[in-house]
């Protein structure tokens, strides 16, 4: 597994998502769209639930970095927030979990080093991925254990909320990399070729290009938005 995951260095990992309310929302349409994603290059996808990961790995042999997004009353966190979404995607065994590591509490007020534990303990042959939204974050997930610390949740948090990982040439990730020890993933409003390319001159082990490439309706909006300013 180790060595599938060593071959994203340097190369893109498209994310594969689409939530119930949005129009592409289908585990065959992931799969196909894992497929259309390889044939550009893709050499890793990103993909939300046990049950898109598994059609994805029936249609590409890629690497995948697995999440459960889960909305519960008590926690803001909602990627793969117990040990039941992990549970869950240890069905398909995705080559990397990644879990919010934001530092919120998770469901009945689990804290994140807590958890993490409990899932290091119960999976430990796992590789586990952070995604978190500042700086400090990153750096105290990397010091309790995480394989690969991700840019993720930049701007959408309130302790973050101000900011944008491409701002200043993206000096969030340029701190988190000078900070960290393990490898981290460039993930959030990487929405060029060109950002893409920055990152990993920067020193990202890898980027993950999510909606720019996966969600249609995002991508025709702006067309619309820029025929609509005229």
């Amino acid at each position: 597994m180790k060595e599938k995951v060593q071959s994203l260095k340097g190369k893109l990992i498209v994310s594969c998502q689409a939530l119930p309310h949005e129009p592409l929302h289908s585990s065959f349409i992931m799969g196909r769209m894992a497929v259309a994603a390889k044939e550009g290059g893709a050499c890793g996808i990103r993909a939300n639930t046990k049950e898109d990961i598994s059609e994805i790995q029936s249609n590409v042999d890629l690497p995948i970095i697995g999440i459960v997004k889960r909305d519960y009353a008590d926690s803001k966190v909602y990627i793969t927030p117990t040990m039941r979404e992990v549970d869950e995607l240890m069905e398909v065994k995705p080559e990397i979990i990644a879990l919010d590591a934001t530092g919120a509490l998770r469901p009945q007020e689990v804290s994140l080093d807590d958890f993490f534990r409990q899932v290091k303990e119960k999976y430990p042959d796992q590789l586990w991925m952070a995604d978190c939204s500042t700086v400090e974050e990153a750096c105290h997930a990397d010091e309790i254990g995480f394989d690969f610390i991700g840019t993720t949740m930049v701007g959408y948090t309130e302790q973050s909320r101000n900011d944008k990982i491409e701002a200043d040439d993206f000096k969030i990730l340029r701190e988190i990399i000078a900070g960290v020890r393990n490898k981290v993933i460039a993930e959030g409003n990487i929405n060029t070729p060109e950002k893409a390319k920055r990152v990993i001159e920067l020193g990202a082990f890898s980027v993950v290009v999510g909606s720019v490439i996966t969600r249609p309706q995002l991508i025709t909006k702006a067309f619309a938005e820029a025929l609509a300013d005229e």
